[in-house]
């Protein structure tokens, strides 16, 4: 194998490698959990006084909840149909 194939060959891998660790699917995923976590935390230590703003609707722990199952929903899409290993040609 000639030393053009090889370092083809190793950027192919690097670059499949980049991809799928940039997946747009784990990005959304992460921050949706993350921030649906921060939310719901919220949601849960919601005083009186704010449920009272939202007319007894606790939208902090509602949205947090959405939030998590979007997220879920991303991060299980990604396990389920991982990038392939080797780039189509």
């Amino acid at each position: 194998m000639s030393d053009l194939q090889k370092e083809v060959s190793e950027l192919e891998r690097k670059s499949a490698t980049a991809a799928r660790l940039f997946d747009i699917r784990r990005i959304i995923g992460g921050l949706f959990v993350v921030y649906g976590v921060i939310v719901t935390v919220a949601g849960i230590t919601a005083s009186d006084a704010d449920l009272d703003k939202a007319e007894g609707i606790n939208i902090n722990l509602w949205t947090g909840l959405g939030m998590l199952a979007l997220g879920a929903a991303f991060l299980t899409w990604l396990w389920l149909r991982p990038l392939p290993r080797d780039p189509q040609r």
